[in-house]
């Protein structure tokens, strides 16, 4: 690359994070057909993740694991240990810190790092150098895309997998990415390609010479941006606080079973309310919108969400309205999955309750006490006391399956 093409950012992605951190552990299954499966006593156990010696015989997620057996019976299943997960995740974001403080975690097994301070030195080199000592060190294998932007990174790191390394320059696009399927492209998911082949956009270079005007009556704003990407540009800084920002809390988990008992389903409906308002409180956070999750045994999903008068956190009214959503919304067919997400939140401190009729006398109570709090705080800063404050550390102990950024923060 040239040393005065402007930024030099790297996207370093694990390969099948899960099934190496498993090899990593145990080195004897090396080579080894390996699937990490959810439940895989039961029958409609599902394959999380697996090995690339599983992926070349057929196997591939969310396949069930009785099917993934089928394919391939020496096939070995087993359950997800996420601590194990976590610990090598923040082992692989320490070891890149060493190089820079611009690195920024995207999930458990990606994230950018600028490089651009390094320009008097060979930046293909120093993947090199990261990618080797990955392995070497914590017997992880990765790829690594070299790119002028974060876009250009994301997309080079998909093109060489296992332990690749790729340069994607912008005067390569036509060449790299412009013949790729504009479902490859990162950001498009299956939907928005479904869109965008009705105008005739079929591959990215089509999108990058695409009609503004008819990408933003398709798509809105995302139609601009999504052109701009697959022209190359992408100003997006790496932001090593990014792990900090975070617009929902959610869970949801896979049933054992086919289910349509409404007791079994208010039940785990419970469970996962009370799994995302002990992570809300964790984090000291409140959410304005409830959004649930429904999935049936022919895999059909639904999504609704519902905008809140006032913000919440206790599980007993997040379980009130994601109820009130799944009643209104369930056709009676049997589910498959459940999931339940707090979005659009707020800071504990700054949410804004929108008093009503029903809750002024409970507040006009809490007016003393509150009133000291602030003075306290006046005088002796900012959160030196909190009504409420936590003691311990909230547990959750409910199954399924997070997608936040938990595991970056200590």
């Amino acid at each position: 690359m040239k040393r005065n093409a402007g930024r030099i950012i790297l996207h370093v992605d694990m390969n099948s994070f899960y099934a190496s951190v498993e090899v990593a552990f145990n080195p004897d299954l090396k080579g080894k057909p390996l699937a990490i499966g959810g439940r895989t006593e039961e029958r409609k156990g599902i394959i999380v993740t697996c090995s690339y010696e599983a992926r070349a015989i057929g196997v591939k997620a969310p396949m069930p694991v009785w099917q993934a057996k089928r394919i391939c019976p020496e096939l070995i299943v087993i359950p997800p240990n996420f601590e194990r997960y976590r610990n090598a995740s923040l082992a692989m974001f320490d070891l890149l810190r060493e190089y820079t403080h611009l690195v920024e975690p995207v999930s458990i097994d990606e994230g950018y790092v600028d490089l651009t301070e390094y320009k008097t030195k060979d930046p293909v080199k120093i993947a090199g150098t990261i990618q080797t000592r990955l392995l070497e060190e914590l017997s992880l294998p990765s790829s690594i895309g070299i790119a002028p932007n974060k876009f250009l990174a994301k997309m080079a790191s998909d093109m060489k997998k296992p332990l690749g390394i790729t340069i994607l320059r912008k005067r390569e696009l036509h060449e790299k990415l412009w013949p790729l399927s504009v479902g490859d492209m990162h950001g498009v998911g299956g939907k928005t390609a479904e869109k965008l082949h009705t105008i005739g956009v079929k591959t990215i270079k089509d999108l990058a010479e695409g009609n503004d005007i008819q990408l933003k009556q398709l798509l809105g704003i995302n139609g601009e941006r999504l052109k701009r990407r697959a022209n190359g540009i992408d100003d997006r800084s790496v932001d090593p606080d990014s792990i900090y920002d975070f617009k929902s809390v959610g869970n949801q988990t896979t049933l054992p079973k086919n289910i349509i008992n409404a007791r079994q389903i208010e039940e785990a409906l419970r469970k996962l309310a009370a799994s995302v308002s002990a992570r809300l409180k964790k984090k000291g956070v409140m959410g304005t919108r409830v959004f649930i999750t429904i999935r049936y045994h022919d895999r059909r999903t639904i999504t609704r969400s519902r905008k809140l008068d006032n913000p919440i956190v206790e599980a007993d009214v997040l379980y009130s309205y994601a109820k009130q959503l799944f009643d209104k919304n369930w056709d009676g067919g049997a589910i498959r999955l459940l999931g339940i997400t707090a979005q659009d939140l707020v800071e504990k401190e700054e949410a804004v309750k929108q008093l009503d009729l029903f809750s002024f006398e409970k507040d006009a109570k809490d007016e003393p006490l509150l009133h000291v709090i602030e003075k306290l705080n006046s005088r002796y800063g900012k959160g030196v006391i909190k009504r409420g404050m936590k003691v311990g550390r909230v547990v959750d102990n409910t199954n399924g399956t997070s997608f936040n950024k938990d595991f970056l923060q200590e």
